[in-house]
């Protein structure tokens, strides 16, 4: 069989395919895997191009221990605390701890003892609402909505998992910092935390309870450990191998056919790119009431500098003055933030072999509507926002920013489409209730009964953790559930 993208949801089908005893034959457009887990060398700096919170490395064990391997024989993953510091525009900052008792601890120091209660709850919270969600309604393939009529449905809505994400955290914690710390990352998933389901706080349990990791040697380190472990179990992959076409008779997709003319003969095919051109691979698409929906984009400044700055964690959250406007602004209005909040990554503060010595690495990312949401005109408008963040920086204490810069690179959403990443945004289809669970565009195609769906477009959705799941989940629907499981174990 053949998967058609080595990204981290191909790398992981191919590796739960293998376990299930199938031979798998992996076809990659870029010289590399990873997938948009991306890399790029520049002036001796290694850029990650994509994601760089790295959260639920058990789902890389899980992939890897299909063909017998383990994380920790291929990756030096190291636990990072704080996994954020975030950075307020009164000047406060909080040190976000995945540890219960230092994370109460920081509460208590910045908002007093009530405030540390109620972290305590929401914590036991998250963790009750994660092993719920985990088991029945992320880790499983949805063939009906009727699928979520179930005793566990009933329970989720009983812990508010119903309801909307902010009040559900405003339950816990009144101090409008703490507030923001844990529900920020809906914005990834594409809806508000006004707007998202509470349920979305697993994303909330991922970052601030589970921890954050990163690999040494940069993210790109994931793509390589999943392609290696995939390699030595037998399957063969082909770089630079961009698919032209998939062959078909009747319902059937027997061949992918790359762009250079390459055959390659398949009973089943998981198709990996972004959902419009998988569908248009397949030369069909499902068809459904209203047009799907896209979450934001984001613009990425990659800087190279001489210098850095102590305020800075390895991942720093700047949060502007604004919080609901800002929300507005990019998925309602289609204007960039008039007062952003930014997410400043320093990888070299944890491996300093990413950079020249004597230099670092930042990477900054603002998130920016979509180009179907509107926006600027990136081609005109990439240089002035550009400087725009750099001084947005400076004035929040990154005094030289700009001047310390030796080397960089930018990214609009002008690039993400480029990439065929659909609306211009690498985050996929937002998850709004009707783009949720088996509402959320399956990985099965009408009329099409041996090709498969994976990624971040389909279920379960964004982010690396879900990634990983719906490559299992993919190869569940071709080897069966029981192959699948048992090989993982």
């Amino acid at each position: 069989m053949v998967v058609v993208g080595a990204g981290v949801s191909g790398l992981a089908a191919a590796l739960h395919l293998l376990g299930a005893g199938r031979e798998v034959t992996v076809v990659e457009r870029d010289p590399h895997p990873g997938g948009r887990v991306g890399r790029m060398d520049l002036d001796g700096f290694r850029l990650d191009t994509g994601p760089t919170v790295l959260t639920m490395p058990d789902l890389i064990d899980e992939a890897l221990a299909a063909v017998g391997e383990s994380t920790r024989g291929r990756l030096d993953l190291v636990r990072l605390d704080p996994a954020y510091r975030a950075a307020f525009a009164d000047g406060s900052t909080i040190d976000v701890r995945t540890d219960a008792e230092a994370m109460a601890a920081e509460v208590r120091r910045v908002a007093g003892p009530r405030e540390a209660q109620g972290y305590t709850r929401l914590r036991e919270w998250l963790s009750r609402l994660y092993r719920l969600q985990m088991r029945r309604f992320i880790d499983v393939n949805f063939d009906s909505p009727l699928g979520l009529l179930c005793p566990e449905l009933a329970r989720l809505a009983a812990m508010g998992g119903l309801g909307r994400l902010a009040p559900a955290i405003g339950r816990f914690l009144s101090d409008e910092r703490l507030r923001r710390i844990f529900s920020f990352q809906s914005l990834y998933a594409g809806v508000p935390p006004q707007r998202a389901l509470a349920a979305y706080a697993v994303i909330a349990y991922m970052d601030t309870v589970a921890g954050v990791y990163f690999p040494r040697g940069g993210m790109r380190a994931l793509g390589d450990a999943l392609a290696g472990a995939a390699v030595k179990a037998g399957a063969a992959i082909r770089y630079n191998a961009a698919v032209g076409r998939l062959e078909r008779r009747g319902e059937r997709v027997t061949a992918v056919v790359t762009a250079d003319g390459e055959r390659i003969g398949c009973d089943a095919v998981v198709l990996t790119p972004d959902l419009p051109v998988a569908y248009r691979l397949l030369g069909r698409a499902p068809l459904r009431p209203v047009p799907l929906r896209f979450s934001p984009s984001a613009v990425v400044l990659h800087a190279g500098t001489d210098r850095t700055w102590g305020r800075l964690g390895h991942h720093t959250i700047s949060f502007g003055a604004a919080w609901e406007r800002t929300f507005r602004e990019i998925t309602r209005q289609g204007r960039v933030m008039s007062d952003p909040s930014l997410l400043v990554t320093r990888p070299t503060a944890t491996d300093p072999g990413l950079a020249p010595p004597g230099r670092e690495l930042h990477y900054v990312l603002a998130p920016c509507p979509n180009l179907r949401a509107g926006g600027p005109d990136w081609q005109r408008a990439a240089g002035p926002y550009r400087d725009h963040l750099v001084r947005t920086l400076e004035d929040r204490g990154l005094d030289g920013f700009g001047s310390a810069i030796v080397t960089e690179s930018l990214t609009t959403p002008l690039d993400w489409a480029r990439r065929g990443m659909a609306a211009g945004t690498p985050f996929a289809v937002s998850h709004t209730f009707a783009q949720t669970g088996p509402f959320r565009p399956r990985n099965l195609v009408r009329g099409t009964a041996n090709a498969v769906l994976a990624g971040c477009g389909t279920a379960p959705g964004v982010g690396l953790p879900t990634a990983l799941i719906s490559g299992k989940l993919a190869a569940a629907r071709i080897a069966g559930a029981a192959a699948v499981e048992r090989g993982s174990r």
